[in-house]
C-alpha cells in the first residue's frame, strides 16, 4: 500500500502544474488500483497498519475517479485565477485522506483520517462557495460532525482497554450500550440519517461543484464503510435491545418523509441533496438487517449513488453557470435550448430513479430483498419510497425542461466537449458496472 501513499504524496510537489496534468495523475491512480490482484477471502497487499479488501478497494475506485472528474469539474477556477494552486492541493490533500481512511485496518488511524477528511471538504465550502452562507454551511458540517466524533474516540480507547488492541480484525465482540450509541451514531449523523439530516442539504446548497461533488460522491459512503466495520463486533447488543429495529424505522420513515419535501423543493441543488438522504436511508436499512445481501446491496448502492448524484450536481451547475441561478422557476423551457442536455438530464435522472441498467437498480432490489426478507411490513414503506422517487425525478425533469422560456434570458453558451466528457465519465460505469455484479457480491 505504500507505493499509492507515496504516489499521492509526490502529487502534492506538483499542485503549480496544469489542471489536467493532476487530472490523469488521479487517473492513472485508479487504473493501478483496479489491477492490482485481489484475493476476495482476505486482505492484501497489507503492511504497516494499511491493508485492503474488496469493500474497501470499491471505495477508493469511487474516491480516486469522483476527484478526478472534481479537477474537470473546475475550470472556471482555473481560468479566473481563483486560487488554482491551492485548490489543487485541497482536492489532492481530500483524495490522501480518503484513500488513507478507507485502507486503514486500525480503528484509531481510520478515526484519524476519518476526521482529517473534514478540514479539506471545509475549505472547498467556505473558501469556494458563492453565498455568505457558507460560512454557517461549513459550522453546521463540523459540529454534526465533531460532536458525535468524540465520544467515539472514547469508545475506540475502552475497546482498546478491554481488547489491547484496536484493528478492524482481531476485536472480540462486546455487549456495552454506550459502547453501541458511541461506535454507530457518528456513522448514522455521517450518512446522514434522518433527523441528523440538516447539515447536509445546507452544505450542499453553499458548496461549489466540486464540494457537492465530493460530499455527494464519497463523504457520505464514509458512515456506510464505518458501519459495515463497526456493527461485526456489537452485534450482541442488537441481539439484547433490538437497537437495529429503531434505526431502520426511523430511516425508513425518515426516507418516506424526505421523498415528500422534495417536491416541496424550489432549488435543484436543494432537492438532489435531499434525495441523497432518502438514498442513504435505504443503506441504513440494509446494513441494520445484519445479512449478506443488505451488506452486499449497501456497497452497490454507495457506488451507484455517488456516481449519479454526482453527475446531477454537475448538470446543475452547468444551468447555474449559463443562467445564474438554480430556481426552478427561472430553470425552465432548457429542452428548448439546450436539446443534447436535456438528453443528459433524462439518462441521469433514470438512474436517480434505479431503472435498468443502473447500479442503483441492482443495489435497490438488494436492499428490499434484504429489508423484506426481516420484516414483511417494511415492503410497504420501502415500496412507497421507490414511487416517491420516480416521482420527484420526474418532478425535475419537466419542471426545469418543459415549460415557457424566462424572457430575461437574451444569450447563453452552449455546452463544450469537457463538459460532455465530465457527464459521460460519471455515466459509463454508472451503467457499465452491472455487467460485472459478481465483483461486488464475492
Amino acid at each position: 500500500m505504500l507505493k499509492f501513499i507515496f504516489m499521492m504524496l509526490f502529487m502534492l510537489s506538483l499542485v503549480g502544474f496544469n489542471m489536467w496534468f493532476l487530472c490523469v495523475g488521479l487517473f492513472i491512480l485508479v487504473f493501478m488500483f483496479m489491477f492490482i490482484s485481489i484475493n476476495i477471502n482476505m486482505l492484501n497487499m497489507v503492511s504497516m497498519m494499511f491493508g485492503i479488501d474488496l469493500i474497501s478497494l470499491n471505495l477508493v475506485l469511487l474516491s480516486g475517479w469522483i476527484c478526478g472528474l472534481m479537477f474537470m469539474a473546475s475550470v472556471v477556477i482555473y481560468k479566473n485565477n481563483y486560487f488554482g494552486e491551492f485548490f489543487s492541493f485541497i482536492l489532492l490533500m481530500l483524495m490522501l485522506f480518503l484513500m488513507l481512511t478507507f485502507i486503514s485496518l486500525d480503528f484509531f488511524f481510520f478515526f484519524f483520517f476519518f476526521e482529517s477528511s473534514m478540514v479539506p471538504v471545509l475549505f472547498l465550502i467556505v473558501g469556494w462557495g458563492i453565498q455568505p452562507e457558507r460560512i454557517q454551511a461549513g459550522i453546521y458540517l463540523i459540529f454534526y460532525t465533531f460532536f458525535a466524533s468524540l465520544p467515539m474516540l472514547l469508545g475506540i480507547y475502552f475497546i482498546y482497554y478491554n481488547n489491547y488492541s484496536v484493528s478492524f480484525y482481531i476485536l472480540k465482540e462486546f455487549d456495552y450500550l454506550f459502547l453501541y450509541l458511541v461506535m454507530v451514531v457518528v456513522f448514522l449523523i455521517k450518512m446522514p440519517m434522518y433527523l441528523v439530516h440538516l447539515w447536509l442539504p445546507k452544505a450542499h446548497v453553499e458548496a461549489s461543484v466540486s464540494g457537492s461533488m465530493i460530499l455527494a460522491g464519497v463523504m457520505l459512503k464514509l458512515g456506510g464503510y464505518g458501519l459495515i466495520r463497526t456493527l461485526k463486533f456489537v452485534y450482541l447488543i442488537n441481539e439484547k435491545f433490538e437497537m437495529n429495529l429503531f434505526w431502520m424505522i426511523l430511516s425508513l420513515l425518515g426516507a418516506v418523509y424526505m421523498s415528500l419535501i422534495c417536491f416541496r423543493q424550489i432549488d435543484m441543488k436543494s432537492l438532489i441533496a435531499c434525495s441523497s438522504v432518502v438514498h442513504m436511508s435505504f443503506v441504513i436499512g440494509g446494513l441494520m438487517t445484519m445479512n449478506s445481501l443488505g451488506v452486499y446491496g449497501s456497497v452497490i448502492m454507495m457506488v451507484g449513488h455517488g456516481l449519479c448524484s454526482s453527475g446531477l450536481f454537475v448538470l446543475v451547475n452547468l444551468m447555474y453557470e449559463r443562467l445564474s441561478s438554480r430556481s426552478m422557476m427561472i430553470n425552465k423551457g432548457l429542452l428548448t435550448i439546450f436539446p443534447s442536455l436535456s438528453f443528459c438530464w433524462a439518462l441521469f435522472l433514470f438512474c436517480n430513479m434505479a431503472s435498468p441498467p443502473s447500479l442503483n437498480l441492482a443495489g435497490e432490489i438488494m436492499l428490499m430483498i434484504s429489508i423484506g426478507s426481516w420484516s414483511c411490513m417494511m415492503m410497504v414503506v420501502l415500496g412507497l419510497v421507490s414511487f416517491l422517487s420516480a416521482g420527484y425525478s420526474l418532478f425535475i425533469f419537466m419542471f426545469s425542461q418543459h415549460g415557457k422560456l424566462v424572457l430575461g434570458m437574451y444569450s447563453v453558451f452552449s455546452i463544450s466537449s469537457r463538459e460532455f466528457l465530465l457527464l459521460f465519465l460519471h455515466w459509463l460505469p454508472l451503467n457499465l458496472l452491472i455487467l460485472n455484479l459478481d465483483y461486488f457480491l464475492l
